[in-house]
Parts: structure tokens; C-alpha cells; sequence
């Protein structure tokens, strides 16, 4: 239940519904717009949620999504039902165009995944296509909406004398035209025009009688006369009549197809039902992408909580002026059911309630809504509103008088599963009797277990919600030194509404303020002052606390690099002194051998002096080297080696490696078959890569790379490029995703569109749109014939109807 009628224009609802039409194709989208309700039952509010989020999916795949000729067609389907009736020339060429809608949605969801898009598929499910009539369709109406001259023999065989005495007029009149034009019968500079549907000559009006003909028209200063010749107006009879018959075909020929359509009239309004409730769905995902919105969780519980939720209206108003706003997070539960929120007057008191309001019933509307997706809202039954004045003349109602009727209809009918949004709680008549009123109903709305967000100045009330169980309060925070509001919700203690600090900052005179603040007694202003200041305290706490949280967490981090670092260092001098060692070791055994092997040689020469001196000689020069390795440190002699092997390195050409043959992808390094180009792949694309050589994009065939170990060189920006590296880089800096061709003669066009097409193909752009406007549609039928003649372009077509439709043709490259 939902109170007062005017609910939804109260919350904003009404201005956010025709923002939602606004992006319908159809009227029948836009009806179910109109016909969208609230409602209380969770499955069906998880249906239509689900429904949007998966069409938001499809938004963000970028997925292309059938969206033209969404026709509504039922009412023309209906009155086909009457035997011998037939639809239309434009009602044809209508349902040839929503048919094939119909039958593109059917083909997008069985193209996905088995488990993709549930909830889509099943309306989905319910479209009927008869393939025959579609088919049927396509033979007898053309793309522009023409019968086709091959609908029927009948009509072909009509159509052809048709031209044949159109040629035979247009021959007579030229013949009777140029000797009237020699004769000198007809006024300056005159042509061959049409009058009536005739082709006739204007002559002068002295000479009408000398050309043989019938008088059409005359102008308008009676100085010329039009004529047709003789010869030709009987011809133009044959030709009106030749019309007529062609006329009689195509209804005999509409009247035949709407014969075979008749028997699927049922099922097709029922498809037609579908293709607008897709319209509706695809409407409500642009509107969510619009306002940022998402799919919170719906919970059986008795719980409320909003976590950075902002009202949809406010936030695409700031959007556009380039404003931010300040987003709202509360919490209602079983324990703290009714929230009074108080604090300054344009604090965002009714912004508050308001939001949490609209939010809550465009969630039960099956609208996502702009929260943190962790943010949870029950499923209520009745929301019920006291806002703005009611106060009525006809009725002989005070705006107190209203707000009374309102209090007592809440009172009766409000139960646990209710919402109550109360602004300006109380006011309306003397203070302290509307107060004591107010509390009285604030008891009983607590009693019945009633969820509600409440608004109000008065201290009785915010007294009292802090003594009642289920209740608490709330404040808009206010910034004391600055003079101005935060615009954020903070709950548990009461606000202040600052009515001295903002009269004394707007200059209200000060010794009026003086004076009202001794009527006041002092004892309100100290309590207002203790408000104040508990909850400035309170937020430098929360500063504090934060940035004791952040040097905690700065402190762990160097604790943990110098850790880590200490670890290092150990593990590294464990293997320089395991190193040293391994060396010292293998220096004593080389020593060791030396003088083995010396003591050994002097033994066999038996001691000869000069051999002795010799051995001797070999032996000090062993040491000298030993002595030089020793004072080496490891370190040293690994910077000696690394020196020597990139040396090494320069004077040799590194090898290309070619790796085991794997499919590619993007990150992989390359080699170009025949060539010394190296590059790195950036994406993979069916049989095609693009490859990053040199900060240049190309598109190369699979089979002719090689994947490689080796990284690509990157040049230097002063290593000077190619004529033909430059030309690229060139274009590449230049090329633009759109060309406009609107106003264009058709070989200048043409010369345009050839060279664009090029350069898209050179730099690997997979996407481009052609501007062409709609007009009479000659220039666009020129473009698409070249395009089809282009093999590497895969598909174009018309964009989507929100980004230009048929005024537009997007070409896709393979």
C-alpha cells in the first residue's frame, strides 16, 4: 500500500519515470513505463531486478543488441482479424522490420552461453517468428518500403507498359518542345515541367493556339500557359489508367498476404508484448548506467542499510553542473527501527528521507538503484509519506489540519512491515502542543514496530527517542567554524539546528541575537552548545584514530621491507663465505699437486741444478698467481667475468631462438618469417595478430610468425625512421574512428571514402563509422556498395538508434 495518491510525485518518482521513457524505442515500451507498479512480492521484485542487471551485462560486453524497428503492431493485428481486411503498404513494411527484430533477439540469446542471461531468455522464449511470413515479407516490400515489381507477374507485366509509356510521353512532349522552341513560342530560359502529374510545356499565352495541345495551367500573371501536347495526353491517359490497375494488384496482392498471416495474428501480438517488454528492460539498464546504479541484496530480515546511497534526481542535476554528491549512509534494524533525524534547516534533513524514500520504492518499482551493491533493503508493504503542505480550500483543511489526517491514517494501518517518512515532525501549530502530539504518535509508531525516517527541531522529540526503545537519533552534521552543512547523516546523538550561528552569519543584527538568546533562558543554547561540541570532539577522535591506523600500517609495511631485506643480506653472505671458501679450498689442491709434481720431477732427474732451478722458477710463478687470486674477492671477480661475457656480447651478434610452436598470445615475443623483425604480440585475432614492432601496430598473418625468446629492440626516438614508418606514424596520429561524408557530391565522396577505408586498413582499426545523414538515401546506397566490395571489411550496417541510426553506417574490419 502506498499513501497519499500522490506518492510519487512527493518522492520525485513521476519526474524519474519520464526520464525512463526518454530512453524507450516504442510506445509500448513507454507504456510499460506507465503500467510499472510497486510491489510487495520478492520474487517477482529478484525477477525484474535480475532482468535490468543482465541487460546492463549486455551493455558492458558491448554486445550488440538488436535496437531499431521496435514497432508496435497489435492494434493493426487485432482489425486484421476481419476476414477480406488487409494490412497496409507501410504496415508491411513495419512488420517486415520488427519481425526481423524479433527474430535477431532470438538469434543473439541462442548465440550465448548455455548459462548466460537466465532471466532474458525466458521472455525470449516466448517470441513466435513463422519464418514463411517473414520470408513472404522480403519477396514482395523492399528496404525503402516499395512493393517490389516481382511481388507478382501480374504486377511486373503492368509495371513494364507503365515505363514503356512513360518513355513514349516524355518522347512526344521533348518532339513537341523543341519545335516550340524553335518556333519561338516559349518565354526565356524555359524547360519541360510538371503540372497535375502531367509533363507539359509552357508556352507564351499569345502563342497557345499555335502549339496543338490541352491547357493544364496557366501561371500566376497569366502570361504563360501550360501545355501538353497532343500526342502525348492521350498516352497519359493510358498511364493514369495503367496506375489504377497497379494499384488494384497491390491490394490484391496485401490482401493475399494478410491470408496467409491471419492464423498467426495471436501469436504474434503476444511476440510483440515481448519485443516491448524488452524495450522497458533495455530502458531501465540505460537509465541504471546513467545513474550509476546497481543491484543491492533483498533480504526476508528486517533491515535496512544504505551504504553510499545518493538520490538519483540530485545526483544527474549535480552531474550536469559538475557537482558531487554527498552520499548517504544509514541503517535501520529490528533493534533501531525509527531514526529522527535533526540538525540546520538546508542541513539535507528531507534530502535524507527523501532519498532513502525513492530509493526504497524504485527497488520495489524493479528498479536498481545508485547504493554500494552491499547495501541490503527489506521488502515492505506499505510506504506512507508526510511531506511539503496539503492544506485545501475545497476541503476547509489547515496545513496542520492535513498533516493530523496523514498522522492517523499511519496510525491505523501501519504495522511492522511499514515504511513511515515524516518530515518536519510536529510543526504546524503551537510548539509545545505539537510536540507533545507528535511524541505521543512517535510511542506508537515505536509500539507497532513501524521502520521510519523522522525530521524535526524539537528537543522533546529527540529527548524522546533517545528514552524509547527502537528509536534513536540522528544528525546533519554542520561545520561549526566554517558556518555551513556537511550534508552527512551521523547517528546516535541529536543535532542542533545552528539557528543563532546562521542568522549571525547571514548579518542579523546582533543586538537582537542578544536578546533572544536571554528569552532563551541559556538552557537550550548550553545544550545546543554540548551537541556541538561532543561532536566535534568525537570527529577529531575519529581523525586521530585514522591516522594512527595509517602510521600503523606504515610502520608494519617497513618493518616488513627491512625484514625481508635482512633476509637477503643473510642468505647472500652465507654463499659469498660458502663461495670463499669452495675458492680457498681449490687453491690449497692446486697447490698441493704443484709441489707434489715438483718433488716428483727432481726425483727423477735425480736433482739435476739446472732442472732444479727450472721447477723452482714455476713454482714461484704458481704462487704469484695464487697470491693474486686470493686477494680477488668474489664479488670482484664477477664483476671481471660479467664485464668479459658483455663484451663478448657486443663483438657477436646474438642468435634469434626459435621456441616449440604453441598458439600465440598477447605478451609473446615474435620473429617475421624472412626478416630480422622482432616484435611483441599485442592481441590475437582469429587467424591474424597485432603486433607491437617498434611502437607501430601491425596486422600479420599467424603462419608467418615464429615465436622467439629474444625482446624486442626498442629504437631510440633520435634513430631516425623510414619514409614509410613515419607516413604511419603520421596517419595513426591523425586517424579518426568517424568520417562525415553529409553534403558531399557522391564522386567526392567516394574519393574520400576509398582513401579513409585504406588508411583504416594500413593501421589495423577494427571499427570505423561513416556519417552520411539520411536524406533520400542515394549516398548512403553508394557508400554500402563499395563497402561490400571491400573483402576485408567482415559486416556494416545502421548504428544503434540512440547514436545515430540509419543516418550512420558502422563498418567492421575482419
Amino acid at each position: 500500500m502506498i499513501y497519499p495518491e500522490n506518492f510519487e510525485h512527493k518522492i520525485g518518482f513521476d519526474t524519474l519515470r519520464l526520464l525512463l521513457a526518454e530512453n524507450c524505442i516504442s510506445e509500448i515500451g513507454r507504456e510499460y513505463v506507465d503500467k510499472m507498479r510497486f510491489s510487495s512480492r520478492l520474487p517477482l521484485i529478484e525477477k525484474m531486478l535480475l532482468q535490468t542487471g543482465e541487460f546492463i551485462q549486455i551493455i558492458e560486453t558491448g554486445k550488440h543488441f538488436p535496437a531499431q524497428n521496435y514497432f508496435d503492431l497489435r492494434s493493426g493485428l487485432e482489425q486484421l482479424k476481419v476476414p477480406g481486411s488487409y494490412l497496409s503498404q507501410e504496415m508491411l513494411f513495419d512488420l517486415k522490420g520488427s519481425l526481423q527484430t524479433l527474430q535477431d533477439i532470438q538469434e543473439f540469446f541462442q548465440h550465448t552461453e548455455e548459462d548466460a542471461f537466465p532471466q532474458l531468455k525466458l521472455p525470449a522464449a516466448e517470441i513466435t517468428v513463422p519464418g514463411e511470413i517473414l520470408l513472404h515479407a522480403g519477396r514482395i516490400i523492399d528496404d525503402k518500403g516499395e512493393i517490389k515489381d516481382t511481388a507478382s507477374e501480374k504486377l511486373a507485366a503492368i509495371r513494364v507498359k507503365l515505363s514503356r509509356k512513360q518513355r513514349q510521353v516524355m518522347q512526344e512532349v521533348r518532339k513537341a518542345f523543341s519545335q516550340a522552341k524553335k518556333s519561338g513560342w516559349l518565354p526565356e530560359n524555359a524547360e519541360i515541367t510538371l503540372r497535375n502529374g502531367r509533363a507539359v510545356i509552357p508556352v507564351k499565352a499569345a502563342d497557345k493556339r499555335a502549339l496543338k495541345g490541352i491547357i493544364i495551367d496557366e501561371s500566376a500573371t497569366g502570361q504563360t500557359v501550360f501545355i501538353e501536347p497532343l500526342n502525348s495526353f492521350e498516352v497519359s491517359n493510358e498511364i493514369l489508367e495503367l496506375e489504377s490497375e497497379e494499384r488494384r494488384e497491390i491490394i490484391a496482392i496485401l490482401t493475399r498476404f494478410s491470408d496467409r498471416l491471419r492464423p498467426y495474428i495471436d501469436s504474434l501480438i503476444k511476440s510483440y508484448r515481448v519485443l516491448g517488454l524488452f524495450d522497458f528492460i533495455r530502458a531501465k539498464a540505460l537509465f541504471s548506467k546513467k545513474i550509476e546504479a546497481s543491484l543491492p541484496m533483498l533480504t526476508h530480515e528486517r533491515h535496512l542499510y544504505l551504504k553510499k546511497a545518493v538520490h538519483p534526481l540530485l545526483f544527474l542535476a549535480h552531474k550536469d553542473s559538475g557537482k558531487t554528491v554527498v552520499p548517504l549512509d544509514m541503517e535501520l534494524t529490528k533493534e533501531n527501527r525509527l531514526l529522527l533525524i535533526s540538525g540546520p534547516n538546508a542541513g539535507g534533513k528531507s534530502v535524507c528521507l527523501m532519498t532513502v524514500g525513492l530509493l526504497q520504492y524504485m527497488l520495489q518499482c524493479g528498479l536498481p538503484v545508485p547504493v554500494s551493491p552491499d547495501s541490503k533493503f527489506p521488502v515492505f508493504e506499505n510506504i506512507f509519506i508526510d511531506i511539503g503542505d496539503e492544506q485545501s480550500l475545497e476541503n476547509d483543511l489547515s496545513t496542520y489540519s492535513s498533516h493530523l489526517l496523514n498522522m492517523k491514517y499511519f496510525l491505523q494501518h501501519a504495522n511492522s512491515r511499514s515504511l513511515v517518512l515524516i518530515d518536519e515532525f510536529g510543526t504546524g501549530t503551537e510548539p509545545q502542543l505539537g510536540s507533545a502530539i507528535a511524541e505521543a504518535v512517535l510511542e506508537q509508531l515505536v509500539h507497532k514496530q513501524t521502520f521510519g525516517v523522522l525530521t524535526t527541531h524539537y528537543t522533546s522529540l529527540k529527548l524522546a527517542a533517545d528514552r524509547l526503545d527502537g528509536a534513536q537519533n540522528g544528525a546533519m552534521l554542520f561545520d561549526v567554524e566554517a558556518l555551513k552543512p556537511l550534508y552527512r547523516l551521523k547517528t546516535g546523538k541529536p543535532g542542533s539546528s545552528f539557528a543563532f550561528e546562521i542568522a549571525r552569519k547571514i548579518g542579523f543584527p546582533q543586538d537582537v541575537l542578544n536578546r533572544a538568546r536571554k528569552k532563551s533562558g541559556g538552557k537550550h543554547l548550553r545544550f545546543d552548545t554540548q551537541l556541538q561540541q561532543l561532536e566535534a570532539d568525537k570527529i577529531n577522535l575519529s581523525q586521530k584514530e585514522k591516522e594512527l591506523a595509517e602510521a600503523d600500517v606504515t610502520l608494519s609495511q617497513q618493518i616488513e621491507k627491512y625484514r625481508h631485506l635482512t633476509e637477503q643480506l643473510e642468505k647472500e653472505k652465507k654463499q659469498i663465505l660458502q663461495q670463499a671458501k669452495e675458492e680457498a679450498l681449490e687453491i690449497v689442491r692446486q697447490s698441493n699437486r704443484m709441489i707434489e709434481n715438483t718433488i716428483r720431477q727432481i726425483r727423477e732427474v735425480q736433482a739435476e741444478k739446472e732442472t732444479t732451478q727450472k721447477l723452482r722458477k714455476q713454482l714461484e710463478k704458481h704462487k704469484s698467481q695464487l697470491e693474486k687470486s686470493l686477494t680477488a674477492s668474489p664479488k670482484t671477480k664477477y664483476k671481471k667475468e660479467n664485464s668479459r661475457k658483455s663484451k663478448n656480447r657486443k663483438e657477436q651478434p646474438e642468435k634469434v631462438e626459435i621456441l616449440p610452436d604453441r598458439p600465440l598470445r598477447p605478451g609473446d615475443f615474435v620473429l617475421v618469417k624472412d626478416s630480422n623483425t622482432v616484435g611483441e604480440v599485442v592481441s590475437v585475432e582469429g587467424k591474424d595478430c597485432y603486433v607491437n614492432v617498434n611502437n607501430i601496430r601491425l596486422k600479420i598473418a599467424r603462419d608467418k610468425l615464429q615465436r622467439t625468446d629474444k625482446k624486442p629492440v626498442t629504437k631510440s626516438p633520435k634513430v631516425s625512421h623510414s619514409g614509410v614508418m613515419r607516413e604511419i606514424n603520421q596517419k595513426a596520429a591523425h586517424f579518426e574512428l568517424t568520417l562525415d561524408l553529409r553534403g558531399k557530391r557522391a564522386d567526392e565522396a567516394m574519393a574520400l571514402l576509398t582513401r579513409y577505408i585504406d588508411d583504416a586498413l594500413l593501421l589495423g582499426i577494427k571499427e570505423v563509422s561513416i556519417l552520411h545523414g539520411k536524406g533520400y538515401g542515394i549516398l548512403r546506397e553508394i557508400i554500402r556498395e563499395y563497402l561490400q566490395s571491400v573483402k576485408e571489411i567482415e559486416r556494416f550496417g545502421d548504428a544503434p538508434v540512440e547514436l545515430g541510426g540509419a543516418g550512420i553506417t558502422r563498418v567492421f574490419f575482419k
